[in-house]
């Protein structure tokens, strides 16, 4: 007789992960404040909203029973609906959160917004968390470690592995408990998922972030006393902190969402004050850290820049982020037609639209705009992209005369000269927020730029660099292949012996080319800087001569 016996298991926790999740629920609760729900290991149908709790929140700040009995219905509904992917349903329930419930009590009345979360007040709210969450909905069970819950929504998941277990494990787990396979519908309402060990500290992403862009938070980098762990929860789940972060910070790009890196953060809150003092400055964050995101605005904005591809670019970027109000100016007459009017709330434009006159007339234009002021319609802040090129000359002056009552705001990414420093600070103002290159390549947010002087021999005739050549060429080669490469043994002596310092140049990093290993393996690029456009072009027709010829652009 065969006989079946039905066990419940429970996953046991190792000793060492117990002691570290209890010492973060103790942070939690007794550090930030959050309620403890409790274990809910055992807790049947755990959900991403959990009713009870956001009713009670939304009746204690004043709304009545009808209007919490809708607000709560249609964000639990919009929880747990299926259609759509996860970043549709995700953004969609983002933009319920953040905008509001729109309600009435009874029929034929006014509409009224209820807001499932006070952004405004963020003590109004309540926070809370619950471990060993099990999630059951899912073709497969899992358990998060810890869950965040605002006023029973949960916005935040953490994961927690032991020191020794690295914590891109625990990255992956978050990242595969988003899957349809297991529990896909959880992660609807999740701003922030957090994973994390007590060496090497805590990475931060949110729905279908990648594990190479799971980010580390910095800040206080002086304050090296206990657990790194527990020292940036503690910075990002602080309850205003989180509140600000997930209303301020969060940017649904293209099917994409993203959350701030460190420096953008703090840049935008610098930012903000700087904007409510109506004071302009500053933005001096190094190149491909991500300005460009850093503009997307909630106010009436012009964007200046002095390139096509960069006016290309801004107006790309407004509109992967759902900002479709924007124009791009064609002419400087459209420009002015755009700044006198209350819409689009969004303007891209090139600094040249501004000169629409002849240069000798500027002087003469600038004393008509200042003596009759143009009519702009609303309060008006201007970006400026790359501004340390934008920096002086009639076309600033022109600028800021039209724009008399706005606000500008410079980003630059490149470090300025003593001059331009000044030049820029006198426009735009002082420093809003900095992050430079060398922190940029500490945090992994760019590669680090390594930089090799060379002295180009003027005399590259000489038979020892001929033959270094050959011997290069001819490595490993059989008689018949080497007769081969003798017809281009003409070509590659013109080239050496050839007068010109750029035909030089040009020799020198074919060399390279035939005998540095990275880029003899053909699996390394090169960029050559030149001093114009013209020079460049003319470097590029000294290639066609040479085997590079269908490998340079």
């Amino acid at each position: 007789v065969l006989i079946k016996k039905k066990y419940n298991f429970s996953i046991m926790i190792n000793p060492i992960e117990r002691i570290t999740q209890n010492r973060i629920i103790k942070l939690f609760t007794e550090e930030l404040g959050y309620a403890y729900y409790g274990n809910w290991e055992k807790r049947e149908h755990n959900s991403n909203v959990e009713a009870e709790i956001l009713m009670r929140n939304l009746l204690e700040r004043g709304y009545s029973e009808a209007l919490t009995d809708k607000a709560v219905k249609e964000v639990y509904d919009m929880a747990t609906t299926n259609a759509g992917n996860i970043y549709t349903r995700n953004k969609a329930m983002y933009s319920l959160l953040r905008y509001g419930v729109k309600a009435r009590p009874e029929l034929g009345e006014q509409f009224d917004t209820i807001f499932p979360i006070d952004w405004q007040n963020w003590e109004q709210n309540e926070f809370g968390i619950a471990e060993e969450v099990t999630l059951t909905k899912g073709e497969h069970t899992r358990r998060p470690d810890i869950v965040l819950y605002i006023n029973g929504i949960a916005m935040g998941v953490l994961e927690l592995k032991r020191g020794t277990t690295d914590v891109a494990e625990s990255v992956n787990q978050s990242i595969s408990n988003q899957k349809l396979l297991f529990n896909e519908w959880f992660y609807t309402t999740v701003q922030l998922i957090m994973a994390g060990n007590n060496t090497q500290g805590l990475r931060y992403g949110t729905i279908e972030t990648q594990a190479k862009y799971y980010l580390a938070w910095k800040e206080d980098e002086d304050d090296n006393e206990g657990y790194k762990l527990d020292k940036y929860l503690k910075k990002l789940c602080d309850k205003e902190r989180l509140t600000d972060l997930i209303y301020n910070g969060v940017v649904f790009d293209a099917g994409i969402k993203k959350l701030p890196r460190p420096h953008q953060y703090f840049g935008l809150k610098a930012s903000q004050d700087f904007v409510k003092r109506k004071e302009g400055g500053i933005i001096w964050h190094t190149q491909g850290s991500g300005k460009s995101l850093m503009m997307v605005p909630n106010s009436r904005i012009v964007i200046l820049t002095d390139r096509t591809e960069l006016d290309d670019q801004i107006e790309r970027v407004f509109k992967d982020v759902g900002e479709t109000d924007v124009a791009k100016t064609k002419s400087g007459r459209e420009l002015l037609q755009f700044l006198t009017s209350s819409r689009p709330r969004l303007v891209c434009s090139l600094i040249h639209k501004f000169g629409n006159r002849n240069e000798t007339d500027f002087d003469a234009f600038i004393k008509e705009l200042e003596d009759n002021p143009v009519q702009t319609q609303g309060e008006i802040f201007v970006f400026i992209d790359e501004c340390h090129r934008t920096q002086s000359g009639k076309l600033n002056q022109v600028m800021k005369a039209v724009l008399h009552n706005a606000v500008f705001i410079g980003f630059t990414g490149t470090p300025l000269l003593k001059q331009d420093k000044k030049t820029t600070m006198e426009v735009f103002g002082r420093y809003i927020h900095t992050y430079k290159f060398n922190e940029a390549v500490e945090d992994g947010v760019v590669k680090d730029l390594m930089y090799e002087g060379r002295s180009i021999e003027q005399n590259l005739t000489s038979q020892t660099k001929v033959d270094q050549w050959f011997e290069a060429k001819t490595a490993g080669l059989n008689d018949f292949q080497k007769n081969e490469l003798k017809k281009k043994w003409g070509t590659m002596q013109n080239v050496l012996s050839s007068k010109s310092r750029m035909e030089k140049i040009v020799a020198d990093i074919l060399m390279d080319f035939t005998t540095k290993p990275r880029l003899k393996s053909q699996m390394g690029n090169g960029i050559l800087v030149a001093s114009s456009i013209y020079e460049a072009c003319k470097y590029y027709n000294l290639f066609l001569n040479t085997e590079l010829k269908n490998r340079c652009a």
